[in-house]
């Protein structure tokens, strides 16, 4: 099966639910075996990519990040494209529910556009590679005025036999509360829909928006490498 039928059998209604209830949502066979081994060929083609990004230089951990240039690679393409509608949908439920007048407009090409009109032009769906020591520090993918609400990350190497350590780690921070860490466990192929940069948390007053950031812990030993899916453009 591959990720066009995989991606069809996805009941929405549970990714919403998981969504809203924990803030991240693990899917857990997104991409073959095959698929994954063809995008991680893909890191060492340095046509297919815009920037390379040294972690360490900039301070945001150890480990490199490469964004891909336009046009994205055909299942880069696919999977961005796919998942932008059900996502939109759900990005303007979660508004409505903070009382943001926002509103995600249903084609991924119409919100392409207003990232156009903001200067922002480049594309950011990006791979990341860790070897033993690296890290990535607390953070969002944030390049300008125009952001989609959530994101997409990829695992495509196997947790345990390519790798140790190197867990994805979400932190939110809610207003006059301790801030809570959570853990998604993904194995290769699976992904997790994650926000990126808030959520709405329901509390006793209402719903109030959840600060949300995103790292992965040391990796311990081997390689990890993911595919990350943002929606805007940089």
């Amino acid at each position: 099966m591959n990720f066009e039928k995989r991606f069809a059998s996805l009941d929405w209604d549970a990714v919403s639910s998981g969504l809203l209830t924990r803030g991240y949502e693990v899917i857990g066979e997104l991409c073959s075996d095959i698929e994954c081994e063809s995008l991680l060929e893909q890191y060492d083609r340095p046509e297919l990519f815009r920037k390379t990004v040294n972690m360490a230089q900039k301070n945001f951990g150890n480990g490199q990040y490469k964004y891909f240039a336009y046009p994205l690679p055909d299942l880069v393409q696919q999977i961005r494209l796919k998942f932008y509608g059900p996502l939109a949908e759900l990005a303007n439920e979660w508004a409505k529910l903070l009382g943001d007048a926002q509103v995600w407009p249903d084609k991924q090409q119409n919100f392409l556009d207003q990232c156009a009109s903001a200067g922002q032009t480049k594309a950011a769906p990006l791979m990341l590679k860790y070897v033993e020591g690296d890290y990535n520090r607390l953070h969002q993918d944030l390049y300008g005025q125009v952001t989609f609400p959530f994101q997409v990350i990829i695992l495509l190497s196997e947790p345990e036999v390519a790798f140790s350590g190197g867990d994805l780690i979400l932190v939110e921070k809610t207003p006059g509360a301790q801030l809570r860490a959570h853990s998604p466990k993904l194995k290769k192929g699976s992904a997790v829909i994650v926000p990126t940069q808030e959520r709405p948390v329901r509390e006793v007053g209402g719903w109030e928006k959840a600060e949300m950031q995103h790292g992965v812990t040391e990796l311990l030993t081997g390689e990890r490498l993911t595919l990350g899916i943002i929606f805007h453009d940089a």
